[in-house]
């Protein structure tokens, strides 16, 4: 596929509606409209070299699902699809909500989930973001200080979101790009 994908789990709908965000900043030339996993298979989803995914934090760092208390299908059931899955050379860039004051020791650490299972199954992760300006005690999405990925603090620092995306988008951008043009030559 010739556009960046762009796909999410969502619980309340804030993922979604960042999902949409990046998606109107990317535009409809470059950027497929988000779905959500519980809408698609594996196979959807691997149609794109280039991918975007994010992810609502939920429960103590885990995969957001039924048994995490979510009550919609969310990437716990999208991932039981992923038996013989193969991400090699895709490159994916993963963003990620929490709140770091109600959640302050374990801060937006369900993205970790997702880096984790897309890396197990040969997928490039770009897009670390810095974990300057947020204020919490723990997350276990950081690596080498960076999160593994944008962080989205709607609740506390919604004010932050569109700029936090703008510049997150202008480091990713050209990285997810690079695989789309290799993809349509």
């Amino acid at each position: 596929m010739n556009k960046i994908g762009i796909f999410f789990g969502t619980e309340t709908g804030t993922t979604r509606l960042i999902a949409k965000k990046i998606h109107k900043k990317l535009g409809d030339e470059i950027a497929s409209k988000p779905v959500n996993v519980n809408r698609i298979g594996v196979d959807e989803m691997l149609q794109y070299d280039a991918l975007i995914l994010g992810t609502p934090s939920y429960g103590i760092g885990e995969i957001p699902g039924r048994s995490a208390g979510c009550l919609e299908p969310n990437w716990e059931e999208f991932f039981a699809q992923f038996e013989r899955a193969d991400f090699s050379g895709k490159r994916i860039a993963l963003f990620g909500l929490g709140a770091q004051e109600r959640y302050a020791d374990r801060f937006a650490s369900s993205l970790i989930r997702l880096y984790e299972v897309f890396t197990g199954f040969g997928a490039e992760i770009v897009g670390g973001w810095s974990t300057d300006g947020y204020t919490f005690d723990h997350s276990a999405s950081i690596i080498d200080g960076r999160f593994v990925g944008l962080v989205i603090d709607a609740r506390t620092q919604g004010m932050y979101t569109d700029a936090r995306i703008d510049a997150w988008l202008e480091q990713v951008k050209p990285l997810l790009l690079e695989k789309v043009s290799v993809a349509e030559s």
